[in-house]
């Protein structure tokens, strides 16, 4: 139960790292003064690193890596379209549903893997 727990928190830190890597990506793509942008740029990355090392104390480097790009991707590209109105094609959205399944199937063969070995 404890090693649930823990796995389950370190989704939630490669979450959180994913979701601060799109915000320094926004953040550099808002408008306002070139060095708030950069200090909110440097910001959210320091914040993201920091939530990435959480997660592979948890969590194995390939759970963490992909947990975190698929965040970040699925954010970054999801912020676009609802606040720079980029356009996000079927195909986009057929790769996002493909990483999203891909991250599940990994997250339950680690479980099932672990389980089997105890």
């Amino acid at each position: 139960m404890a090693m649930n727990l823990s796995k389950n928190k370190g989704y939630g830190w490669a979450v959180s790292a994913g979701l601060n890597a799109a915000f320094a990506a926004i953040s550099a793509k808002f408008i306002g003064p070139q060095l708030f942008r950069y200090a909110m740029v440097i910001f959210f990355n320091v914040v993201m690193w920091g939530c990435y090392v959480n997660s592979l104390k948890a969590l194995s480097s390939l759970q963490a890596t992909v947990t975190n790009f698929a965040t970040n991707f699925l954010s970054s590209g999801l912020a676009g379209f609802f606040l720079f109105q980029e356009p996000l094609s079927l195909k986009w959205f057929a790769g996002a549903l493909l990483i999203v399944v891909g991250v599940f199937v990994l997250s339950r063969s680690s479980i099932e893997e672990k389980k089997s070995k105890d």
